[in-house]
């Protein structure tokens, strides 16, 4: 398992996480975002759903999904850093729940 870089770092070597990632991981043992694309991933990755920049709150509370290391890797980080999830369903709809396509036209 790779370790996350940065200023909190320390707080993902803690028993405490250890517990919370292993009890997330055993709830929800598949990719959410290979999962919403029809294909059924392990997940090795505990990603807070909402970044928590260093709120302890947040930190330890979540919300959280389970991810593979390719999804949180690539799609979270240009969720992250572009605002929107890439990629989209079997059918072809947009996976990004902000994308054009899935808001609703009046």
């Amino acid at each position: 398992m790779a370790r996350p870089r940065g200023k909190h770092s320390h707080l993902y070597s803690k028993a405490r996480w250890r517990k919370l990632r292993a009890a997330q991981l055993e709830s929800h043992p598949l990719c959410e975002i290979c999962k919403a694309d029809g294909k059924a991933t392990p997940a090795n990755v505990v990603d807070h759903v909402i970044p928590h920049r260093g709120d302890m709150v947040r930190f330890w509370a979540g919300p959280f999904q389970s991810l593979c290391k390719t999804c949180h890797d690539r799609h979270k980080k240009m969720q992250e850093e572009g605002g929107m999830m890439m990629g989209c369903s079997a059918d072809g709809t947009p996976t990004a729940a902000d994308h054009w396509w899935n808001k609703e036209t009046t």
